[in-house]
């Protein structure tokens, strides 16, 4: 028998402990195997768990892989301040490919071309793959039958997105992009992803002041 304060701190240990997002499952047939529990319970006390840690620099969210430990996002700026090392910049041609396959996913290298109007180098394929952000799912089939790239848990989870239905709207979309996206169902205004970098806002400047 387990009280319902000793079920509580396992299931925050053993999220805390873990290295990476647990699932349900994983809490059922791991640290709670010896106890008779089920899904909505464990689910009632991580909802428990979320609301204990609304007010604290950490927050408990449920991913893609499962539920994991954060630091709150509006704490980011003043933490990366800890660390001399900074997160590797990515190109702004590798950041558009990325948000045109998590849009429009599943997608060829192709389609992604036409929209962008110019090539996508194997370069940019390879680091998103090799990022854990992008894969293979299939071939169109079509002349050639070339791959279809979509994006992978290791994206939505990065992310903090549960699943490929919480990808928010462009935070700045292209005009050249609207006609892309004017069909994709998952706008939000909410929690947007910021695909932007310094480099394309300064390039996005300079389109606007040639025209």
């Amino acid at each position: 028998m387990i009280s319902d304060q000793q079920l509580k701190q396992l299931i925050e240990a053993a999220i805390f402990a873990a290295e990476d997002p647990v699932t349900l499952d994983q809490l059922l047939n791991g640290v709670l195997a010896d106890f008779r529990m089920n899904k909505p319970r464990v689910r009632q006390v991580l909802d428990g768990l979320q609301e204990d840690y609304k007010d604290r620099g950490i927050e408990l969210v449920e991913v893609a892989s499962g539920w994991r430990f954060q630091t709150k996002p509006e704490l980011g700026p003043a933490l990366v301040q800890m660390w001399p090392e900074r997160a590797p910049r990515y190109s702004a041609a590798l950041l558009e490919t990325l948000a045109l396959i998590a849009w429009r996913q599943p997608v060829t290298r192709g389609e992604i071309e036409a929209v962008r109007g110019v090539s996508v180098s194997t370069q940019i394929m390879k680091t998103l793959q090799e990022r854990g952000w992008v894969k293979v799912v299939g071939h169109k089939e079509v002349p050639g039958r070339p791959a279809l790239y979509a994006t992978t848990k290791g994206f939505l989870d990065y992310f903090a997105l549960q699943s490929v239905a919480d990808i928010p709207a462009l935070a700045q979309p292209r005009p050249e992009l609207e006609e892309f996206f004017d069909d994709n169902p998952n706008q939000s205004s909410e929690n947007q992803l910021e695909l932007h970098t310094d480099d394309t806002r300064e390039r996005d400047n300079q389109e606007e002041t040639s025209q």
